[in-house]
């Protein structure tokens, strides 16, 4: 059984002289290890018999206890210790381990900033690095805030986030200033000369706000997960709902008619004019049709895994490829780079669709809801159209011909039930009729 002792190493000549109190751990006879306290009393006053100050010297009375208590205090806390080491301890690391008990501010780690564990999280988090790219987004938007905070609010000068700190009316703050910040960017340019912002300087809409505030929430739920803060300022804040127009997408018709426009005149356009008539029949995300290569195309269909599924449960989707998607292939046969056609900056890519929409006379007028006052609106076709459109083409004119939602899912890689791609379908008119003659 392991002891623990406390003796002064000193002679008779030092006996008017202080002397630092020393503790010995056995454990056997191999075993021992040595500890000197910054415990010290005059060798004159120690009783080495019963390790204490002697009973019958002149001494203060609650000195003497309160010396003596530090005693058998620090054969206590050398005994734990030995409990949770065991011989694995040496008297190095026995003082090491006293000294944390004694003081343990000397072996406080500094408190993870906000902006460390966010830089933790984009590490540590499971994301898709498109993900990953719109998680940094928020974290700038978040620096701009604090630094805004500080210029704008004479009383908080010295504002910074903090888990701990941030409640629901800071949450309130950072999103009326997502919904003004467009104004900032040539009033306060030295905002985005530290942290630039990167789109289009104009108002967000409150789904904007709204997926921002999400993703903020998503980086609160992780540090709660671990234990880096038990603050929850979500639990009451409410983020509103997203609201969304009524889909639209082009009809088969229309996508020939823009497939069969001759644009040999303009070849630039022609190849962003292909680029979206292939998109349109393979149905997949801009961010996933990006990354297809020639490697893609596996015995007469694309497969390739969604980027929204990739970290979860990785899914692949396979598309057979038609008459018209295996002829702009071999259109394109003959290019050289490193994905599937030569494609440009998403932006571009956009504007091009607009275009070609409107050479080909696709001008029609859709009902879209706007952004910022979520009310609808008419707009033409061509002037709303972007890569997106290409996917609700395929995924709407699939669902009007299948009216399977889980079969046009396995092409267009949504999960199965997936709220999201109510988005991308519309029971028209002729589909009412249809389901009504079945009951005639």
């Amino acid at each position: 059984m392991a002891t623990v002792t406390a003796f002064i190493r000193t002679t008779k000549t030092d006996k008017n002289k202080l002397a630092n109190v020393r503790f010995r751990l056995r454990d056997g006879r191999e075993f021992q290890l040595f500890h000197k306290s910054d415990l010290t009393v005059l060798l004159e006053k120690w009783d080495e018999k019963q390790q204490k100050i002697k009973a019958k010297v002149l001494f203060d009375e609650q000195e003497r206890k309160n010396f003596n208590k530090a005693i058998s205090d620090r054969k206590d806390l050398i005994h734990s210790i030995y409990l949770q080491k065991g011989k694995m301890l040496t008297s190095d690391l026995l003082d090491t381990e006293i000294d944390k008990t004694l003081h343990p501010e000397n072996y406080e780690q500094p408190k993870q900033t906000f902006f460390e564990a966010f830089d933790e999280f984009l590490k540590k988090h499971p994301l898709s690095e498109v993900r990953r790219k719109n998680f940094r987004v928020v974290f700038r938007a978040l620096k701009r805030f604090e630094l805004y905070t500080c210029k704008a609010d004479s009383k908080r000068r010295n504002f910074a986030l903090e888990l701990d700190s941030i409640t629901p009316d800071t949450l309130q703050l950072f999103s009326d200033f997502l919904k003004k910040e467009h104004e900032l960017f040539h009033t306060l340019p030295e905002l985005y000369e530290q942290f630039p912002e990167y789109r289009e300087q104009k108002p967000r809409g409150q789904n904007t706000v709204n997926d921002i505030l999400t993703k903020l929430r998503t980086f609160f739920l992780w540090c709660c997960k671990q234990e880096k803060t038990q603050n929850r300022p979500f639990n009451l804040f409410k983020i509103d709902e997203c609201v969304y127009g009524t889909p639209f997408y082009i009809t088969i018709d229309e996508r020939n008619q823009l497939y069969k426009l001759d644009l040999s005149s303009r070849p630039e356009l022609e190849r962003q004019r292909d680029i979206f008539v292939f998109q349109c029949l393979i149905g997949c995300r801009v961010t996933d049709f990006y990354n297809l290569t020639k490697a893609n195309i596996i015995n007469g269909a694309v497969e390739y895994i969604a980027r929204k599924t990739k970290d979860s449960k990785p899914v692949t989707v396979r598309v057979p490829l038609n008459i018209i998607a295996k002829e702009i292939l071999k259109k394109y046969a003959d290019f050289e780079g490193n994905t599937l056609f030569p494609f440009i900056a998403q932006q571009d890519y956009n504007d091009a669709i607009k275009e070609a929409f409107e050479l080909a006379e696709i001008t029609r007028n859709v009902v879209i809801c706007d952004p910022l006052t979520r009310e609808n609106v008419i707009r033409p076709i061509n002037e709303v159209a972007s890569s997106h459109l290409a996917r609700r083409c395929f995924v709407g004119n699939m669902y009007k011909k299948a009216k399977d939602q889980n079969l046009v899912a396995e092409l267009s890689g949504h999960k199965q039930n997936s709220k999201a791609f109510a988005r991308y379908r519309e029971i028209d008119e002729e589909m009412r009729q249809e389901l009504v003659s079945m009951i005639e």
